[in-house]
């Protein structure tokens, strides 16, 4: 049986999603069609992970205002809600898909501000839920009043209780947290440029700089590069899975679809190929789907067939 999984998102998120043909900013724009979807990246990955029959127990903050849109999805999903609630509502993030410009535009607000007391009770409850938990991942964006060590705090101590912890975050939490060595992390290869403080001009500087994490004791390094695919990188293998070519629908939760496949993969004892295909198959299936979706499992797992794994020279 699978091991239990906890998601942590500290700065979740309703995907609202709307559809203007001929967007054009300055100016009056009609809706063509709109959805929403309680999100945020650990709440999409648990999503996915659901999906695939994995016992799942999210975690984090969450507004009390709007807690019962994430309560009505987790109900659906089976997913075991164990949220702190703080005041005031979550934060919304807002997508314009333009199909006829082939454009996507994203506005993305700030998240409620959590204080001490919550932060408190989040450390108390993680404690509780290593006891009967053994996968942990940390996802997202931090929230104002959140300080920029937590993953890597949060990374040593599940690391302590023999856990496993994968983490996708960028920017100075991700930074903080690579010399705690989680198991895998998985930047886009802005943010790690970012973290590196240099580019990175082709494949081969990709893998170097993975390579150098890899020898830091992170275990598996996965950077994805949208329609280019994503390098995946261990201690004895370098791989590029290139996607198919896809009509894409909506981006939104590709990267966190991304995070549940190589999870899965882990958990099903595959080798690093096979988790890579299967990795991108998620993200492939996420993008054909408007907001945080997958198609049926069975659509996923056709994907992976689809997916080409070119080997690289470490």
């Amino acid at each position: 049986m699978p091991p239990p999984i906890v998601t942590l998102t500290l700065n979740p998120a309703i995907d609202q999603t709307a559809a203007i043909p001929n967007f054009q900013a300055g100016a009056v724009n009609r809706v063509a069609w709109e959805q929403a979807d309680p999100g945020g990246k650990g709440v999409n990955v648990a999503s996915f992970l659901s999906d695939f029959g994995f016992a799942v127990t999210v975690s984090g903050f969450l507004g009390k205002e709007t807690s019962e849109a994430f309560q009505t999805l987790f109900e659906h999903k089976g997913i075991s809600n164990r949220f702190v609630l703080i005041p005031g509502r979550t934060r919304t993030n807002i997508k314009i898909i333009d199909e006829v410009q082939n454009q996507v535009t994203d506005i993305n607000f700030p998240g409620q501000s959590p204080v001490a007391e919550h932060l408190t009770l989040l450390r108390r409850l993680i404690e509780e839920l290593a006891i009967n938990h053994d996968w942990f991942i940390l996802s997202g964006s931090l929230p104002t009043g959140v300080p920029a060590p937590i993953y890597a705090e949060l990374t040593q101590y599940l690391k302590a209780q023999s856990k496993t912890v994968v983490l996708d975050a960028s920017g100075e939490s991700l930074r903080q947290a690579i010399p705690a060595a989680p198991y895998a992390i998985k930047p886009n290869l802005d943010e790690l440029q970012e973290v590196l403080g240099h580019s990175l001009s082709d494949s081969e500087a990709i893998v170097q700089a993975a390579r150098a994490l890899v020898q830091g004791g992170i275990t598996c390094v996965v950077i994805s590069m949208g329609a280019e695919g994503a390098i995946f990188v261990e201690a004895d293998t370098a791989l590029w899975a290139h996607p198919p070519q896809v009509e894409v629908v909506s981006t939104v939760g590709a990267g966190d679809a991304m995070v549940a496949g190589l999870v899965t993969g882990k958990l099903r004892g595959l080798p690093l190929a096979d988790c890579a295909q299967l990795a991108t198959a998620f993200s492939v299936g996420a993008l054909s789907q408007v907001g945080p979706r997958l198609p049926p499992p069975a659509e996923v797992e056709a994907f992976c067939k689809q997916v080409r794994i070119e080997r690289l020279s470490m």
